[in-house]
């Protein structure tokens, strides 16, 4: 049905025509042909299966498919992590010479990729603030520019970006990681934006146990990205495609249960005399609440907290903790917690990161399964 909600289309997206329920796993990197006509007409196909699982692969065109439907997409492109999502869509669209429009607030792996080996191979890369609105048309330059990026809810900080003023921007490709949200929080596409970026190793995948990143989007761009990717080589496996797909089919009683423990969770810190300032969108508090609620059907699993006294008490906090783990991913059933400015935003210079709003006291959870009670009282013990 076409106006299904989301979490109908999670349990009926991706199936093939076996008849199934369980997603069917094709181990296979190679496909016979019965001759040399078949074999040509394979090698000259765009994203078909029945040849070569580096250029397809039927698990993993199943779950290309399920988040394509998701995202309201016409197609999709798994890769074989987040990353490799990334730094597939750059090097499709952007050569030597061209210009990409980022924000500040990123993942620490994007910011390195584009201060790393974008600037090294002569792609130019201007940095915004993305919740401050404007800037990210404003840095445009006309003929110049070929891809915006954007991440929202960025990480750690839960900065949010305007989803219209990204889809309104004429000329270069627009990209959103929407990887925190998960495509049942929010729908860039439906704003206009190019193409919706996940690290579907996280929520959408949601048990720890697969590596997985994936592009959606019109299906002529997704073909175009796709001729670069089976030369870059990320290609997604079929196991952690078919993790995958068994993820989507509970992602929409996890990501309900997970945001609104994300939001008791958020409530209490924000009350606690410890912390100095929560980021969370679903807070009356937090600056962008009204653009949330307005782009948002969830506020998302994942919030961030300051703590006072630096990395010290980040440290004895973490080492406290009996429930919530010490870990640096996201989206599982398990509550995490991490310190960004020693883990994932590690590559950052000191500059960068302050810039970024990652400072020594900035703790990042990833709100698991657990009862929420107990999630509430292993951090006010350790707070203590």
């Amino acid at each position: 049905m076409a106006d299904q909600h989301p979490d109908t289309t999670a349990i009926t997206a991706g199936r093939d025509e076996s008849g199934s329920l369980a997603p069917v796993l094709w181990p296979s990197t190679t496909w016979q042909s019965t001759g040399l006509d078949e074999s040509n007409a394979a090698a000259v196909a765009v994203h078909e299966t029945g040849n070569y699982a580096r250029y397809a692969n039927p698990t993993v065109r199943e779950f290309e498919n399920a988040v394509a439907a998701l995202e309201s997409a016409e197609d999709a492109l798994a890769t074989s992590s987040g990353m490799g999502a990334i730094a597939t869509a750059i090097f499709a669209l952007c050569s030597t010479g061209d210009h990409i429009v980022a924000q500040k607030q990123l993942y620490g792996g994007t910011l390195a990729l584009l201060n790393g080996p974008c600037k090294r191979l002569g792609i130019d890369v201007s940095f915004v603030d993305g919740s401050t609105p404007g800037t990210f048309a404003s840095a445009v330059r006309p003929g110049k520019t070929m891809l915006v990026i954007a991440e929202t809810p960025s990480n750690p900080q839960l900065a949010l970006t305007n989803l219209d003023e990204i889809g309104a921007i004429k000329g270069p490709y627009t990209m959103v990681d929407s990887t925190l949200a998960t495509p049942l929080g929010q729908s860039p596409l439906r704003h206009g934006v190019s193409l919706v970026m996940h690290s579907a190793t996280k929520g959408i995948a949601g048990h720890n146990d697969a590596m997985l990143g994936v592009l959606a989007g019109e299906k002529d761009l997704i073909d175009a990205i796709w001729s670069y990717s089976v030369l870059h080589g990320a290609t997604a496996s079929a196991t952690d495609a078919l993790n995958g797909l068994r993820g989507i089919r509970t992602l929409g009683v996890r990501f309900a249960r997970q945001c609104d423990t994300a939001l008791k969770v958020a409530r209490e810190l924000e009350s606690n005399p410890g912390v100095r300032r929560v980021n969370y969108p679903g807070l009356e508090s937090h600056p962008q609440h009204a653009l949330a609620k307005s782009q948002m059907r969830g506020f998302g699993t994942v919030l961030s907290f300051e703590i006072m006294g630096g990395v010290d008490k980040a440290r004895a906090l973490m080492n406290k903790l009996a429930i919530v783990r010490p870990a640096v991913s996201l989206g599982g059933p398990e509550t995490l917690i991490c310190h960004p400015a020693t883990s994932t935003h590690v590559s950052m210079s000191p500059e960068d990161q302050q810039s970024a709003g990652i400072n020594d006291g900035l703790l990042r959870l990833s709100i698991g399964l657990e009862d929420t009670s107990d999630v509430i009282a292993d951090l006010q013990h350790a707070l203590q």
